[in-house]
């Protein structure tokens, strides 16, 4: 009898999670059938489905270490991806676009801390939050435009590589400015380490070839020793640089480098990326259960002021950044607009900054709700980036001839809609028009009928 109450509390488990990936994959496939991205429709499921939503996942939990696991997997697999020899040859214009980037986003968040009365701390951290763009999102947006592959996307993901990289200095002083004064001189040499670490393991592998795998011939094609074996790379040396100090995301970028440089890559990554999918799907969705709609509904205004400002701001200060260290007015103008949104590490940090009381919640919940305000706000972008490139490859002179250009889908569309419109109007009073006649008729019939 245990037994059965026992297994029907698991069912009654199960429904939600059965509701919340049902709703999340219809939502991603709405979104990949109207050429946005997916992750939209996943945070969207999130807000729906939430704490604030609809409620049926009351409690986010076990979904944000689900999703933390998602973050470890992400940067590990940024790292086995990563091209050193490529990065290395971009490092300059990324080192230099990062930091006018975060000192920009330090001055903007200082702005929004006077205002709303916050501490330094707290400015520090917005600075942080307001700096990161979505890696997801702006290399996703580059292949809708197809210019990943091009020198935009080379560009935008040297930067985006730069700023995943500072991440892991961040998160060491947002753990360090909890539990009273700031010890600056251990932060200090916890990032110097951190630096010198990473540089000089990518200035190893970069001067010698692959890394050879014992016994990788007996299990390159053994699929679930190398997803077990990658998956135990990544969370040891996550877990070894979390127990010594590191952010846990630092050991998995550094485990994902030494796996990527290794004569097991090729093997490693098509194995690896469906579950680094899931995850991040995953995280996605703990975004929108993050987001609490009364604080929105109660503050919508500051909400929508905020984010259009930090989203203007970074448009015209990346794409200022970008022209100034040497890209073409076109790349800068693709590569600038894909990284305006603040990004999804963004809600890391600013959880690191709740956890050790360097946010406030209030601020928590402004930074959560801009932040993805701004993500959702992304496929806006993509359509603002296909509009300008059609102008710009066009030559136009005049506005009129700029929107008939930029908008000319939309035109079509509408001219469409409008002609079906008037032909079942037409066939409407078509329609009328006969029953009237009939009706008419009928009664003139009985009218005219002779009595019996």
């Amino acid at each position: 009898m245990t037994g059965s109450i026992e297994a029907a509390g698991d069912a009654n488990a199960l429904v939600p999670i059965a509701v919340v990936i049902a709703v999340a994959a219809i939502l991603g496939l709405g979104f990949l059938w109207l050429r946005q991205p997916p992750l939209v429709g996943f945070i969207l499921a999130g807000v729906a489905l939430g704490p604030t939503g609809a409620g049926i996942v009351a409690s986010s939990g076990n979904v944000s270490l689900l999703a933390e696991m998602g973050v470890v997997v992400l940067l590990f697999f940024i790292g086995m991806e990563l091209s050193i020899k490529a990065f290395v040859l971009s490092l300059r214009q990324a080192l230099l676009v990062m930091c006018g980037q975060l000192l920009a986003s330090m001055a903007l968040a200082i702005i929004i801390a006077l205002v709303a009365g916050a501490s330094s701390s707290e400015a520090i951290i917005l600075g942080f939050i307001i700096g990161m763009s979505s890696t997801v999102v702006a290399m996703k947006m580059l292949e809708e435009m197809d210019s990943l592959r091009g020198e935009a996307g080379r560009v935008a993901v040297g930067v985006l590589i730069a700023q995943d990289i500072a991440v892991i200095p961040m998160l060491i002083f947002v753990a360090s400015l909890g539990g009273g004064e700031v010890n600056a001189g251990a932060v200090f040499a916890k990032v110097v380490a951190a630096v010198a670490l990473m540089g000089g393991l990518m200035a190893w592998l970069g001067r010698r070839g692959k890394l050879k795998v014992p016994f990788a011939e007996k299990v390159e094609d053994k699929v679930e020793i190398l997803a077990l074996g990658s998956l135990a790379v990544c969370f040891g040396a996550a877990a070894v640089s979390g127990l010594a100090g590191l952010s846990p995301v630092y050991g998995a970028f550094l485990a994902g480098i030494l796996v990527g440089n290794s004569t097991l890559r090729s093997r490693v990554i098509p194995v690896i990326e469906p579950i680094q999918s899931v995850l991040l799907v995953v995280f996605f969705l703990s975004i929108g259960l993050l987001i609490d709609l009364r604080f929105i509904w109660d503050h919508l205004w500051a909400v929508l002021a905020v984010s259009l400002m930090v989203l203007a701001a970074k448009t015209v200060l990346n794409i200022f950044l970008l022209r100034k260290t040497g890209s073409p007015p076109q790349t800068a103008l693709v590569a600038g607009l894909s990284m305006a949104q603040i990004g999804e590490f963004s809600f890391v940090l600013a959880a690191a900054g709740l956890s050790v009381g360097g946010l406030g919640y209030d601020l928590y919940r402004l930074a959560i709700a801009v932040t993805a305000v701004s993500l959702l706000g992304s496929p806006i972008w993509v359509g603002v980036m296909h509009r300008l490139d059609n102008m710009a490859s066009e030559g136009l002179q005049t506005y009129r001839q700029a929107l008939a250009v930029a908008y000319s889908h939309e035109i079509h569309e509408v001219n469409r809609g409008r002609d079906a419109i008037a032909r079942i109007l037409h066939g409407m009073r078509v329609r009328y028009r006969a029953v009237r006649l009939a009706i008419y008729h009928r009664k003139a019939a009985r009218r005219d009928r002779p009595r019996q």
